[in-house]
C-alpha cells in the first residue's frame, strides 16, 4: 500500500518589514496643508519663506512632492488639469496660499523679490532645478482657467525666470498648443514674458537662450492659422513696443530664405540647369521674394563652390576653378548691380582663399576674371585694395594684386590724359 509523500513545509523565521522600508503613502494635500500652514506664518516676508522653505526641505519629502512645491508657489494651491485649484474634503483647512505668484502684486520689483524665493530654493536643493521646469511648462498650458491677471503676473515672472537662466526657454513650447493659440492667449503671453526679458537682457542674448533651443523658427506659430504671417507677426510686436522681437523674426526668416535659396542654387547647379533659368529664379529672388542683392551675390557664390571636389594641388585648382566660375559670371553679373554687392562678393572670394589653402595663390585670378567679365568694377577693386579688404591673408591677397592694382591706375591715367587732350 503506497503512502502519500509529505508536502514540503517551509522553515526559518518571519521577518519582520523595517518601517523605514515601508512605502510611504502619497498623499500631496497632506504636503500642501503643511506648506500653506508655514507659509501663512511668514507674515508675507519673502526671506521668512524662504528661510522655512530651506528649513523643511531637511522635513518634508521635496523630492517627491516637488510638483506639489510649485504648484503652491505659482498658483497657491495643487493644480488640477485645465488651470483649477484642488478643493479639500476637509472644510477647515484652507486650499490655497496668499503667499504665491498669482495672488502677489504684480509690479515688476515685486515680482523680481518673489524670483528669489525660487531662486534660492532651487540653489539650496538642486535636485529640484528639473521638477520646476517640468512645473512651469504644465502651469503654461494651463493658462486657460487663469484669469488675465494671473497669466499676467505668470508672463512677467516667466520673463525673469528665463533673463536670469533659472530654466531652459523649452517651456515656451507649451505656448503652441492649440487650445491656446486659438485663445490668442500665447501672443498675448508673449508680448508680456518678451517685454519682461528684455528689461532684464539684450535682444542678442534672448536671440541666443531661444536659438539654443530650436525656438526661434518656431515663433511664428504662436498666431492663429490665419493670422500666420511676417506682416501680422512684426506689427503685433512692433504696437507693443517690441521692434527687437519683430526684427529677429525677420532676421530669422531672411536667414531661412538664403538657406532655401542656396539649396535651390545647389540643386540647379547640380541638375545643369540653364544659365536662363537660374537667372530668372536669382530675379525672382531679388524682385518678389525681397532678398537684398548682396545675399543672393553671396548664395550664388556658396553654391558654385561647393558643387565642385577642387583639386588638391595649388597649380591645377586655379585653372579648374577659372573653368568652373566663367560659366557662372553671367548669373553673378545679374545680381551684383551695386558697389556694396561687389565689395561683398570680392571680401567673400578673399575669406574663401584664405580659408581654403590651396587656393591661396588662385585670389588674383579670381578676381581678375570676374573684373574681365563685368562682374567686379574697377573702382571696388581699388576701394578693396586701399581700405576696405579684410585682414584674413591681408598682405598675401594685396602683394598679388599690387601688379594688377597698378595697372587699373595706370590705365585710369592713361585714359583721364586722352580725355584731357580731346578736351
Amino acid at each position: 500500500m503506497s503512502q502519500k509523500a509529505e508536502k514540503p513545509q517551509l522553515s526559518g523565521t518571519r521577518l519582520k518589514t523595517r518601517k523605514r522600508d515601508e512605502k510611504e503613502k502619497y498623499d500631496p494635500t497632506a504636503f500642501r496643508d503643511s506648506i500653506i500652514a508655514g507659509l501663512s506664518e511668514c507674515g508675507g516676508d519673502l526671506d521668512q519663506v524662504s528661510r522655512y522653505l530651506d528649513r523643511e526641505g531637511s522635513k518634508l519629502n521635496y523630492r517627491r512632492y516637488a510638483e506639489v512645491l510649485f504648484d503652491i508657489l505659482f498658483a497657491g494651491g495643487i493644480l488640477a488639469p485645465g488651470g483649477f485649484i484642488v478643493e479639500s474634503v476637509d472644510s477647515g483647512k484652507p486650499v490655497r496660499s496668499d503667499i504665491c505668484v498669482f495672488r502677489w502684486d504684480g509690479e515688476l520689483d515685486k515680482l523680481r523679490n518673489f524670483y528669489s524665493v525660487f531662486y534660492k530654493l532651487i540653489r539650496r536643493y538642486k535636485y529640484l532645478e528639473k521638477a520646476f521646469e517640468d512645473d512651469l511648462k504644465k502651469i503654461l498650458m494651463f493658462q486657460k482657467g487663469f484669469s488675465a491677471d494671473e497669466r499676467e503676473k505668470l508672463a512677467k515672472i516667466t520673463g525673469i525666470i528665463l533673463a536670469n537662466g533659472l530654466c531652459t526657454p523649452s517651456i515656451l513650447l507649451s505656448l503652441f498648443e492649440d487650445h491656446l493659440v486659438k485663445e490668442g492667449i500665447s501672443v498675448d503671453f508673449a508680448a508680456i514674458m518678451f517685454s519682461t526679458w528684455l528689461k532684464e537682457k539684450d535682444i542678442n542674448a534672448i536671440c541666443a537662450a531661444l536659438k539654443k533651443q530650436q525656438i526661434d523658427a518656431r515663433l511664428m506659430e504662436m498666431f492663429p492659422p490665419n493670422k500666420r504671417n511676417q506682416e501680422n507677426f512684426a506689427s503685433f510686436f512692433r504696437e507693443r513696443g517690441l521692434g527687437a522681437i519683430a526684427d529677429m523674426q525677420t532676421a530669422q526668416m531672411a536667414s531661412k530664405a538664403k538657406k532655401e535659396a542656396q539649396k535651390n542654387l545647389a540643386d540647379m547647379i547640380k541638375d545643369e540647369s540653364s544659365i536662363p533659368d537660374m537667372t530668372e529664379y536669382v530675379t525672382d529672388l531679388l524682385e518678389k521674394q525681397g532678398m537684398s542683392e548682396t545675399e543672393v551675390t553671396i548664395s550664388i557664390w556658396n553654391s558654385v563652390m561647393a558643387a565642385v571636389e577642387w583639386n588638391k594641388k595649388e597649380d591645377l585648382v586655379a585653372e579648374q576653378a577659372l573653368k568652373h566660375l566663367r560659366q557662372y559670371c553671367p548669373l553673378l553679373k545679374v545680381t551684383a548691380r551695386s558697389a556694396k554687392s561687389e565689395l561683398a562678393l570680392m571680401l567673400k572670394v578673399q575669406e574663401f582663399c584664405y580659408e581654403n589653402m590651396n587656393f591661396l595663390k588662385s585670389f588674383q585670378k579670381i578676381i581678375t576674371l570676374l573684373y574681365k567679365d563685368d562682374v567686379i568694377s574697377e573702382d571696388v577693386i581699388l576701394k578693396w585694395y586701399k581700405d576696405s579688404h579684410s585682414s584674413k591673408g591681408k598682405s598675401v591677397f594685396l602683394e598679388q594684386m599690387s601688379k594688377f592694382v597698378e595697372w587699373l591706375q595706370n590705365a585710369e591715367e592713361e585714359t583721364d590724359e586722352e580725355e584731357g587732350d580731346e578736351d
